[in-house]
């Protein structure tokens, strides 16, 4: 027989052209680690998911059945002359959706499946009497049962009678355990509006226009201000009966008389809730609803029957209940719960439990229970949950495409994804990783580096190799951070003596989840780092303690009350917040990772405020006038400029029958939003009106779908001569987002882009007055573009402002002026100031977890 031909150990692209990329030629190595890094827009997620899983997800799917991949999405062709060898892909994205509400932490982990499996066949099942079973191998084989007290006959519960998604739902709440009720103020617009002006808000949102004629007659005065009716006319507005009436109604045919139901205020938005199947319908409704834990249910999202087996005096809703590190020890000592008859079913489910369990642990996650809602998990805790999901699928021959997975990761959890990759590897796969960690990007086998800049300035390959190799390179920017040569310090920091110079605010707090009673003092006008392993409670300190608290004390101030700078709380405060004291503070502004806008019309241009700016600037030209043309027709919304195949968008959906619809760059407008009259009005460059030539001539003229292609840098070079535009612009290329172009789509970007975006109106204003709270705002951040940050930050509190960041990055937190360190573990473990005091203080504090690798 002949010997087995040789397994290609590469892929080959060639030609890579996605975005920014070059005519890219890269060999990215099979069965290995391959790191791909450089600054934020330098093509590095081009390469990796533009090309690299683009092409391996899409060639996997073109290899199955038309039946299947009808049902399936569809992957675009990536911008590439050619790629061999590239395997099946699997992409763990840097935002992992949001789940649904009936989303668990333990429904996402699939722990619950095998819990639920547990208490079916190891519990202690009641009769319809509320008579006990003994466990035994009948239950377990899910037979009849026969109660030994009162003789009835009755079927044990199944796995799937014990899923609050299903047959154990609670009735009251439909297994979320939560019950929502109509908040009635929320109903009416303004009670000095009629019902015909529109007043009932969700007859006008929802489409229910006809109802002010139905509701007439019920004999309600439509044409009467809401508080002026009676109160049975405003009952049967917001809970009149389902009654057909017959009235007129006019169309553009005439009148035709039909017959309508009424629905009541209340009712649309309840119908409204049960057809909200996503978090998009659900964020309408939600605005009209006040959501309670259910009573019935206590939470659990469980109906009295799926709460009923029992294992020792523990129910389902106890065990999900409590953090996970607790469950996997409650389901360790299952085997001694149960007869011995039981204990090899046991011990086989433990095991399950356990090893399912594991790699969630080491990713630092012990502290979630199995009850929290998956909509509240963080980006960084979503991700790890993808990560050892992937491990646990145990495939082969699988390219692994991660991006950013150390987000949320503090050092100390490290150690778990560097195994979650490694088993990976061990069973035949590749990972392909982006990060920007320098930690993390030691771990890999090979490292490629895309750059050197960003956009027009990146796109090449700068180095690859090994990360001795990379570290070497002349021309590398990661290398100098590999190799520790570069300082990590870059800001003047404050004495220790002299932090609370400014002043300071104060907070105490009693215990709440599993935080424990603070007491807390932050300095004024300083830069303070909030930190600790992932579950220790900074997000408790900070976003549901410290702002709540400050913003119920600024709302206090401008009512002229107490601004909260006694011992009590502001009224408004959180019921555990028991102190404030900070005085002086008038503003709160927290600056988040949350994406900007919901749809492509939220543009970088629109929301710096430019394109207002650029829109009158093209309406005066002389074109444009003679055209009887105003600013708002260059607008890409709603202007007569705009593109009438795309609607303004740059893309369309394209219908393919029997696939799914697929959006592509609008084929007339080249995806610049605009019709082909935009390009008529064009005005002259800065430097070229300087130079003389008359508006319009032929040279540097350019029209404004022109100047939103441009990145940021490249639109300064036209617009030279418009302060107001060049103010925006430069504010963009202060905090280091030059390389966005103005018609980006804002939702796109990065964590980490859009916190920087939301800064550039605080640049240049005074800020003594202000506290600016920042979530992990170095999320996507390459080290480089770390030390812009630190810029930017600096800029705030040279302005005055005091600045608390919640941040794991430790170049970061060496360049605070003081540190506040939460720990020394996640959930039960946590919840405790573990230490204070400036970096060098915490890298001395023998008890504090972040400052053991401050120190390195």
């Amino acid at each position: 027989m002949s010997s087995r031909p040789a397994q290609p150990d590469v892929i080959a692209v060639r030609g890579a052209r996605v975005h920014n990329l070059r005519d890219v030629d890269v060999d990215i190595p099979l069965h290995t680690l391959v790191g791909i890094a450089g600054v934020s827009g330098s093509g590095k997620s081009s390469l990796a998911m533009g090309v690299l899983y683009a092409e391996g997800s899409r060639r996997y799917i073109e290899a199955l059945s038309t039946y299947t991949r009808r049902r399936m999405g569809q992957s675009a062709r990536a911008d590439v002359d050619r790629v061999t060898h590239v395997p099946a892909a699997l992409a763990l994205r840097q935002r992992p959706g949001i789940p649904g509400v009936r989303s668990t932490f333990g429904t996402s982990t699939e722990l619950l499946n095998v819990l639920r499996l547990i208490f079916s066949r190891l519990g202690s099942h009641a009769c319809p009497n509320g008579h006990y079973h003994r466990p035994t191998l009948a239950v377990a084989a899910e037979q009849t049962l026969t109660c030994e007290t009162c003789g009835i006959r009755f079927d044990a519960p199944g796995a799937e009678d014990l899923a609050f998604n299903s047959g154990g739902a609670c009735p009251t709440c439909e297994g979320t355990g939560t019950v929502r009720r109509v908040d009635d103020d929320s109903l009416i617009r303004d009670p000095a509006l009629t019902i015909d002006d529109g007043t009932v808000i969700p007859w006008q949102m929802f489409g229910f226009n006809v109802q002010p004629q139905i509701v007439r007659e019920f004999g309600v005065r439509t044409d009467v201000p809401w508080r002026d009716l009676t109160d049975d006319e405003r009952d049967i507005v917001l809970d009149g009966p389902e009654e057909k009436k017959h009235i007129e109604v006019s169309t553009k045919k005439g009148l035709h008389e039909l017959d309508f139901t009424f629905r009541n205020a209340r009712l649309t938005v309840t119908k409204e809730l049960e057809r909200a199947t996503d978090e998009k319908r659900l964020s309408r409704v939600s605005r009209f609803l006040t959501a309670h834990r259910c009573t019935d249910c206590d939470g659990t999202r469980l109906s009295s029957q799926a709460r009923a087996p029992r294992i020792s005096d523990d129910g389902l809703g106890d065990v999900t209940a409590q953090p996970l590190t607790d469950t996997v020890a409650w389901v360790r000592g299952l085997p001694d719960r149960v007869p011995d008859e039981m204990r090899p079913l046991a011990d086989g489910l433990a095991d399950t439990f356990v090893g399912m369990a594991g790699r969630l642990l080491e990713l630092g996650l012990g502290y979630l229970a199995l009850d929290r809602a998956g909509s509240t998990l963080s980006t960084g805790e979503r991700q790890r949950v993808q990560l050892a999901r992937a491990v646990r699928n145990e495939t082969t021959g699988v390219l692994y495409v991660l991006d950013e997975p150390s987000i949320g990761l503090h050092p100390t959890n490290l150690e778990g994804l560097v195994g979650v990759v490694e088993d990976l590897l061990s069973g035949g796969n590749s990972v392909v990783m982006v990060d920007h960690d320098v930690d993390v990007l030691r771990r890999a086998h090979h490292l490629v580096e895309i750059g050197p800049g960003s956009g027009r300035h990146g796109g090449t390959v700068v180095a690859q190799g090994t990360v001795e190799q990379v570290g070497a390179h002349p021309d590398s920017r990661i290398g100098g951070f590999l190799t520790g040569v570069e300082d990590a310090i870059t800001r003047p920091r404050t004495p220790a003596a002299e932090t609370f110079a400014r002043g300071r605010i104060r907070l105490r707090t009693d215990p709440i989840h599993t935080v424990h009673a603070l007491d807390v003092t932050i300095p004024r006008g300083r830069l303070t780092a909030v930190t600790g392993v992932s579950g220790s409670g900074k997000t408790t300190l900070v976003l549901e303690s410290l702002v709540p608290a400050l913003s119920a004390a600024v709302g206090a101030a401008h009512a002229e009350e107490s601004a909260g700078t006694a011992a009590e709380a502001p009224a408004g405060s959180p019921a555990h917040v028991t102190r404030l004291d900070a005085s002086g503070v008038e503003r709160v502004d927290v600056v988040d990772a949350t994406p900007i806008g919901i749809n492509v019309r939220s543009t970088v241009a629109t929301y710096s405020g430019a394109l207002d700016e650029l829109r009158k600037v093209f309406a005066r030209l002389g074109s444009a006038k003679a055209a009887g043309l105003k600013a708002g027709d260059f607008s890409y919304n709603t202007g007569s400029l705009r593109c009438p195949r795309c609607d303004g968008t740059g893309q369309i959906s394209l219908d393919v029958q029997f696939l799914p619809d697929i959006d592509v760059v609008c084929p007339d407008c080249d995806g610049t939003r605009y019709g082909q009259d935009a390009q008529e009005h064009r005005r002259r460059s800065a430097t070229s009106a300087e130079d003389g030539g008359p508006e319009g001539a032929d040279g540097d003229d350019v029209s404004l779908p022109q100047l939103l292609a441009m990145t940021v840098e490249e639109a300064l070079e036209h617009v030279g001569d418009l302060p107001r535009v060049r103010t925006r612009l430069e504010g963009l290329r202060e905090v280091g987002l030059g390389y966005l172009t103005l018609g980006e789509s804002t939702p796109a970007l990065s964590g980490g882009e859009a916190q920087r975006l939301k800064l550039v109106s605080e640049l240049n204003r005074r800020q003594e007055q202000t506290l600016f709270v920042f979530d992990e705002p170095t999320v996507g951040l390459h080290p480089l573009d770390v030390r812009v940050l630190v810029g930017v930050l600096q800029r705030l509190v040279d302005q005055g402002g005091t600045v608390v960041v919640i941040e794991h990055d430790l170049d970061l937190i060496a360049n605070a002026d003081h540190v506040i360190d939460m720990g020394p573990g996640g959930g039960d473990a946590g919840g405790r100031i573990i230490a204070t005091g400036t970096p060098e203080q915490i890298a001395a504090d023998p008890d504090s977890v972040t400052g053991r690798y401050l120190r390195v």
